[in-house]
């Protein structure tokens, strides 16, 4: 079994099929709901959140050693990459 294989083969029984299903069809509409509020509902918010952090750091700076600041310059501010946030989850189903 390598690190990423962690399928062990067994059997259940169709109450535990049955279960599974449930549980997973659950988990999905879950998943669902915190993409959406994530990726949708909070970005705009989000946004906010980001430039508020970074002129904290470059105004004030930020605790480098008990009471030391450090200030970023902001030309070291990274640049926000062309991609949205995402939720991340365990991935896989037993035999994927």
């Amino acid at each position: 079994m390598t690190f990423m294989n962690t399928f062990i083969e067994h059997d259940r029984t169709p109450e535990e099929k049955k279960w599974l299903e449930d549980e997973i069809a659950v988990q999905e509409a879950l998943y669902a709901k915190i993409d959406k509020e994530i990726n949708h509902d909070l970005a705009p918010q989000r946004v906010g959140w980001y430039e508020e952090f970074f002129h904290r750091i470059t105004t004030k700076g930020f605790n480098e050693d008990g009471d030391m600041r450090r200030k970023i310059k902001p030309e070291d501010i990274p640049v926000k990459p062309n991609r949205h946030d995402t939720v991340v989850w365990k991935y896989g189903i037993d035999g994927e």
